[in-house]
């Protein structure tokens, strides 16, 4: 087990954080989706851009598993805790909310194609009793992602300028 976090595992950690700013405004921001009605190029936009997250997220997961990182020794194990406690969360999260994302257009029985390249399988078969379901669950699961997202941000502020350790340098680049 290594003391710091590679060149892989920040880029995946950096290009996750850019694949989720951008999604969340395209999703806030693009047209209601009524009933009967089929996806536009946002939705499409949107659905790419959760399915790109969720391969990238994939990886970084089975990254973290095969290439172990100790934890920062300088931190008391309540904060050890904390930190596997939450980033176990953002996993969890990300994966939920693409999955339920992923799900909701298959419950719509709308063809997904990535970026209008490549046709994506459904995950189950149209369903319109599962579609408020599933779209409540991928909303609770989207902004309990930004909240846990929010308190992790907080984390490592507190660690830079509060505590004043190598906390959050350890997943900075360089």
């Amino acid at each position: 087990m290594t003391q710091q976090y590679g060149t892989p595992a920040k880029t995946f950690h950096w290009l996750i954080v850019a694949l989720l700013a951008i999604q969340y405004p395209i999703g806030w921001l693009m047209p209601d989706i009524h009933r009967g009605d089929q996806p536009g190029s946002a939705m499409m936009f949107h659905l790419s851009f959760g399915l790109t997250i969720l391969a990238v997220m994939t990886l970084r997961l089975l990254w973290r598993l095969t290439h172990r990182v100790a934890p920062e020794p300088s931190l008391p194990p309540w904060q050890r805790r904390s930190a596997e406690a939450v980033h176990g969360l953002l996993y969890l999260l990300v994966l939920a909310t693409t999955l339920t994302g992923w799900l909701f257009a298959s419950f719509r029985g709308w063809s997904i194609s990535y970026f209008g390249l490549v046709p994506f399988p459904m995950l189950a078969s149209g369903n319109p009793a599962y579609n408020r379901a599933i779209d409540g669950l991928h909303q609770a699961a989207e902004w309990t992602l930004l909240i846990v997202i929010g308190a992790h941000i907080a984390a490592a502020l507190i660690h830079r300028f509060y505590y004043r350790d190598r906390v959050l340098q350890r997943m900075l680049p360089g």
